[in-house]
């Protein structure tokens, strides 16, 4: 049975037909809230309230895009809502600096795979990225994590931020290059 065929049928009040349209994009819409929160826990709430939003506006989906776009883009939406909301709670209530970066270095510590040396390497190299993407103006930096995730082609992400293809494009692009300027200002000689 096909999206819409599966759409027609939950606004006539089958449910079923809805579970089956979200069995068919959980995976999708999870892996975008993902790319949006970084967070496995805050991703599936942030999944979990986009298809109750989809599900109570089932009858103002027009069949414009699919309905796997649609839902994407209520996701996407539903992420960045959340992410600003965590955003302001962790600024009130976060723990220090100190504390966030010796967590991460002694837990790669623990796992014993690799010398010390190449753990706080290959981690003072994780945290610069993360922090150069963060430093991102959002627009680029929700690009970028979407792009970088695979998951999703330029179209479906310009869909998701309400942005041309092309704009979607040079967001990825100028990101990518800001990123790499930045790490190799910080002394990353080998990054691209």
């Amino acid at each position: 049975m096909t999206d819409a065929e599966l759409v027609e049928r939950a606004r006539q009040g089958d449910r079923t037909a809805f579970g089956d349209l979200v069995d068919r994009h959980r995976a999708a819409v999870f892996r975008a809230a993902l790319a949006a929160l970084g967070s496995r826990t805050d991703a599936e709430d942030a999944a979990q309230e986009a298809f109750l939003t989809a599900y109570r506006r089932l009858d103002g989906f027009r069949g414009d895009a699919s309905f796997k776009t649609w839902v994407l883009t209520i996701a996407w939406h539903q992420a960045i809502n959340q992410r600003r909301r965590i955003t302001r709670w962790w600024r009130l209530f976060a723990q220090t600096r100190a504390d966030r970066e010796r967590g991460s270095v002694e837990d790669d510590y623990a796992s014993g795979d690799r010398s010390p040396e190449e753990t706080l390497a290959d981690d003072r190299l994780r945290r610069d990225i993360a922090r150069e993407i963060r430093s991102l103006s959002p627009k680029l930096r929700d690009a970028l994590l979407l792009a970088q995730s695979g998951e999703y082609s330029y179209e479906d992400i310009g869909i998701m931020v309400n942005s041309p293809v092309g704009t979607v494009k040079w967001r990825v692009s100028e990101a990518r290059r800001l990123v790499k300027k930045r790490l190799r200002e910080c002394g990353y000689a080998d990054v691209g």
